[in-house]
């Protein structure tokens, strides 16, 4: 360790103890038991760490964190109490404390946390080279209370050990919470691994994770795609983990509990992987978020120099309505076209209809029920579709958006189900051969042959 350590206690011996096993690590320690004294040190900018005990004969160290943040922001301070009840660890954690330790504590626990305080200090004292946000990154904006309770419960787990599982549709930017919890936690300077079902292909694959990640954070993407080899290989990864081990995240699409259900997910991983779940919501549940995106992809469209455009007050109420299924990375999608191909100084409202005309007109279908048919689940999309737009009609054009939007995966899973045999999948289906290869061409739909048919 190096750096120098304020040490306020009014026990003797503890200032003994600490004093000679800091000295001993390589660090200079200053020792009172005198919060008058400690503070007067911290305002001559004496310190890189604070071990303060909290009842002192001339006042209360955790009273004295808000100020020790005022005067010397980034002075981290690990509080050590024999008052060890859950509401001084609630009250340190709250005046945010670097660390609580309740009395009697573990020397070496206290000099491991210790290390770690002064490594955090160093590191954020030392100029970051990291580039700045991603261009393919979203942005994680929002003044809806759906965002900002999101943004609290990321700034309570991230520097906590347990395991994330952050759930929530395609195009919400779950893997950019992920990163978010590492850039900003104290791990930030170790690397950040993902973790993809290639990687698990292998005996070897997991230890190579691990050697990659040297106690940084892995984040398994779309954990719920994986086989039940690679999610056995996981367990037994995680199983193996030591004490320095990296902070293991996971993203979801799916729903974990129902595929556990339904036998598809390990229930051991489950559990190994739940430890704090983060629930992404979707632009339809952050609606009031939708104009501020819509400004600040345009903003970066600028930037890019694709163009410089505002957005009418019509367009916005559409963009508004729409019910976005593919959710933020969607919206980014639309607004850098618009910004592309747009020759008014602002996006109009007819402009929006007509590149909403093109795009998925629902959400992803989803069964209410084992026993539902096709058509009532249709029909409930449809109607939400509807209410989505608040009143108004949506877009032209939603017959043949929903018929392809229905056309496009039955061809696909038919074609899947004949090994790519166009000649049998379009008798399965009762269409022409022709007909299918239209329709394969205008959807756009990848062929694969196969030897083995269904």
């Amino acid at each position: 360790m190096d750096g120098t350590v304020l040490v306020a206690d009014d026990d003797r011996t503890i200032r003994t103890v600490l004093t000679q096993a800091l000295t001993r690590a390589g660090c200079k320690v200053h020792a009172t038991s005198s919060i008058v004294t400690l503070m007067r040190w911290i305002d001559e900018g004496k310190g890189d760490l604070v071990i303060s005990d909290v009842v002192m004969p001339d006042g209360n160290g955790l009273e004295q964190l808000p100020l020790i943040s005022q005067q010397r922001p980034g002075l981290p301070v690990i509080v050590i109490s024999a008052q060890n009840t859950i509401m001084t660890a609630i009250q340190a954690a709250e005046a945010d404390a670097f660390d609580y330790l309740p009395k009697p504590f573990d020397l070496p626990d206290l000099m491991k946390r210790a290390s770690r305080a002064l490594e955090v200090k160093r590191r954020a004292n030392t100029p970051r080279t990291e580039p700045p946000e991603g261009e393919g990154d979203l942005p994680l904006i929002g003044r809806t209370p759906a965002m900002q309770a999101l943004y609290r419960l990321v700034a309570r787990v991230m520097n906590s050990d347990l395991p994330v599982l952050i759930s929530g549709e395609s195009g919400t930017g779950k893997s950019l919470i992920a990163r978010a919890i590492h850039d900003l936690s104290d791990r930030r300077s170790l690397p950040f691994v993902v973790a993809t079902a290639a990687n698990l292909s292998t005996m070897e694959g997991p230890a190579t994770i691990l050697s990659r990640a040297r106690g940084g954070s892995i984040l398994f993407d779309e954990i719920g795609d994986l086989d039940d080899e690679a999610q056995a290989r996981i367990v037994r990864m995680l199983d193996s983990l030591t004490e320095n081990a990296p902070r293991v995240m996971a993203t979801s699409q799916s729903v974990l509990t129902a595929r556990m259900e339904a036998g598809a997910f390990r229930q051991d991983l489950y559990y190994r992987l739940s430890g704090v779940t983060i629930t992404v919501p979707s632009l339809r549940e952050r609606v009031d978020d939708i104009p501020l995106l819509a400004d600040h992809f345009m903003a970066r469209a600028e930037r890019d120099g694709l163009g410089a455009r505002g957005i009418d007050p019509q367009a916005q109420e559409l963009i508004r309505a729409y019910s976005w299924p593919g959710n933020v990375r969607q919206l980014e999608n639309i607004i850098r076209r618009l910004a592309t191909t747009g020759g008014e100084e602002d996006v109009t409202r007819s402009e929006i209809e007509l590149v909403l005309a093109n795009q998925p007109a629902v959400e992803p279908l989803t069964s209410g029920g084992e026993g539902d048919k096709l058509s009532a689940s249709v029909a409930k999309h449809l109607r939400r579709y509807f209410d989505l737009h608040g009143g108004s009609l949506p877009p032209p054009g939603l017959y043949q958006r929903i018929l392809r939007e229905v056309e496009q995966p039955l061809i696909e899973i038919a074609l899947d189900a004949t090994a790519g045999n166009q000649a049998k999948c379009a008798d399965l289906l009762g269409i022409n051969r022709n007909t299918l290869r239209k329709k394969i061409t205008d959807l756009d739909i990848r062929v694969t042959r196969r030897r083995k048919l269904m």
